[in-house]
């Protein structure tokens, strides 16, 4: 049983905050009270996720990142059903120079990742058509993908089991005692004290920081995943990102992928509002000229949900939020949240339970970063 320690509320009971909440216990024996308004989880972004872990990224810290957070997975891989078959990522001449200099920053930092020319591309990948092909990067290892909901659950039942309190709560409003948070209040007029807060509420964290002044730009941003089945044999498929900016992967007897969304992007877009033209426009052309198998395939089913995209570098959002003296941020994954949960939730308790961060230095993610952090290997 943890001791009663500070009193730290966590608004947001996604995979970030339960983890948080499960570092904070099992580490530094500290019972949190989690905040979460939809038990459920039905609309929860960490319930909606297409939960793959890459190491193909372009910045060190989400590198980083990911090799601590994959090392963690792999060792509940049988509870979240981890499968390990890499990225594969496909240039035309046009993105040919990027892909190089990713692959340079990712070799420096010790991932495994290899550049295939197309004939290679498709001696290793007899399905895949290669004739725009330019350049293709596969990583050979730590990178898949798992069960979402599993790891969410994993980290609740373990932050439960270490005393954290979960609690069916809407939180509307951070109470402002003159430079630091006094606590939170909900919907229902319930009163959270807390000697520290951790807004992790994904895309809805900007409206509960607004009052305070503070302009976060992190929005929720529908993204739609199409099942497919389709009678086509993909020996060793990947995680592949196409030119056009399609992607998709092996999902058990078939298939998933997605798209960036056409179009102008609203915030907020209603989830049950599937975009079946995106499908049958974009990503069903794309994915008949690269892999001539899939021209039978089908759709059987479809799902949305919310990338709580920052606007400014497709970069997360974690750490001591300036000018308060105890509110934190961990917020505006862009689509990495659910991968890099593991990292991101003991380094942020370990900064909520010491005042300093774990084995990653999470300061390029300050919320209040003098420049942005761009992300140049993004997946719509």
């Amino acid at each position: 049983m943890t001791s009663a320690g500070p009193r730290l509320v966590i608004v947001g009971g996604g995979v970030i905050g339960a983890a948080t909440a499960c570092f904070l216990a099992r580490e530094h024996g500290i019972s949190a009270t989690v905040l979460e308004r939809d038990p459920s989880y039905a609309r929860a972004s960490s319930a909606l996720s297409a939960s793959s872990i890459r190491q193909q990224f372009s910045t060190a810290i989400n590198i980083a990142l990911s090799r601590e957070s994959l090392a963690y997975l792999r060792g509940i891989a049988e509870e979240i059903g981890l499968v390990e078959r890499g990225y594969l990522y496909l240039a035309s001449d046009a993105g040919r120079d990027a892909l190089v200099a990713n692959h340079a920053t990712q070799r420096a930092l010790g991932v495994d990742v290899v550049l295939l020319e197309p004939a290679a591309l498709r001696a290793r990948f007899p399905w895949i058509g290669v004739e725009d092909i330019a350049l293709a990067s596969l990583g050979l290892a730590g990178e898949g993908w798992f069960d979402g909901w599993s790891l969410l659950q994993h980290f609740r039942r373990a932050a439960i089991a270490g005393g954290a309190r979960f609690v069916p709560a809407d939180a509307t409003r951070l109470v402002d005692a003159g430079g630091r948070i006094a606590g939170v209040l909900a919907a229902d007029g319930m009163r959270f004290d807390a000697d520290a807060v951790l807004v992790a509420a994904g895309a809805w964290s900007s409206k509960l920081v607004a009052p305070l002044g503070v302009d976060l730009p992190v929005r929720a941003r529908k993204r739609d995943v199409f099942v497919l089945e389709s009678p086509a044999a993909l020996p060793g498929c990947p995680l592949v990102v196409d030119t056009s900016g399609v992607w998709f992967r092996p999902e058990g007897s078939g298939f998933i992928a997605g798209a960036p969304p056409r179009g102008d992007e609203a915030d907020e877009a209603p989830l049950d509002a599937i975009d079946h033209g995106l499908f049958d426009d974009v990503i069903w052309p794309a994915l008949a000229r690269r892999v001539p198998g899939f021209e039978a395939l089908r759709t059987s089913a479809a799902w949305a949900g919310y990338y709580e995209m920052n606007t400014v570098d497709h970069n997360a959002l974690v750490g001591p939020l300036a000018g308060w003296r105890n509110l934190h941020l961990a917020c505006g994954f862009s689509g990495h949240g659910m991968q890099h949960a593991p990292a991101i939730g003991r380094g942020v308790a370990a900064m909520l339970a010491t005042g300093a961060w774990h084995a990653i230095d999470l300061a390029p993610l300050a919320p209040d970063r003098s420049a942005p952090l761009l992300e140049r290997n993004v997946i719509g």
